[in-house]
């Protein structure tokens, strides 16, 4: 994968890097998920559910072409995030 890194429209907090973001992409627990809703519509949106090689848990909005992902926020997950992406990885691991 490959990330636009140019003029990013957010200012990452001091605790997340750019490499913990790349990071939670290749998470291969991460979860992606498309928004069904029509505020998302004129330019697809995705979210990222992942944690980096630490362990720490990110939530990203992303674009993408196919080829080059483009963050457009990440931050630390919610205590109800935290809480989807365990379940989710337990149901996986459980199958």
């Amino acid at each position: 994968m490959e990330f636009d890194w140019n003029n990013l429209p957010f200012e990452p907090d001091g605790s997340i890097s750019m490499v913990a973001i790349e990071e939670s992409f290749e998470d291969p627990f991460a979860i992606r998920l498309l928004p069904d809703s029509s505020r998302f519509g004129v330019q697809a949106r995705f979210f990222n559910l992942g944690r980096s090689a630490a362990g720490l848990g990110l939530f990203s909005v992303y674009r993408t072409n196919g080829k080059v992902i483009r963050v457009i926020l990440s931050r630390s997950f919610s205590e109800s995030e935290a809480y989807f992406y365990q379940r989710r990885m337990s149901q996986s691991l459980a199958s």
